[in-house]
């Protein structure tokens, strides 16, 4: 890329990320309520979300071969565990990937 290249790159970038962060706020300002549907979505995307995490990390796991999915049931336990606890899903989820890199990396 040329000098010119990647100023305009950057420069779009930097709009791009300011857009994002500003327009919430000129679309939803203070004083308005906020939509019904937005509370909606601000209640079933998070866990809907967390689901396809779940499916997307345990679609190739094979309880016939390998390790048989011990690691990821360790791991999912753990991620329970830590949930109910501390009703934190960064510390959850956080807790259950360095569970299953230690399990996998000095166990299995």
């Amino acid at each position: 890329m040329t000098v010119t290249q990647e100023i305009i790159t950057v420069a779009m970038v930097v709009l791009a990320t300011m857009l994002t962060r500003f327009i919430p706020f000129l679309i939803f300002p203070e004083g308005k309520p906020v939509p019904k549907y937005v509370q909606y979505l601000g209640k079933v995307l998070p866990p809907a979300v967390f689901g396809l995490l779940i499916i997307y990390c345990l679609k190739n796991v094979s309880i016939f071969s390998g390790s048989h999915g011990i690691p990821e049931l360790i791991s999912i336990i753990l991620v329970i565990v830590l949930h109910l606890w501390k009703r934190q899903m960064l510390l959850s989820i956080a807790g259950g990937t360095v569970c299953y890199m230690l399990l996998v990396q000095l166990v299995f």
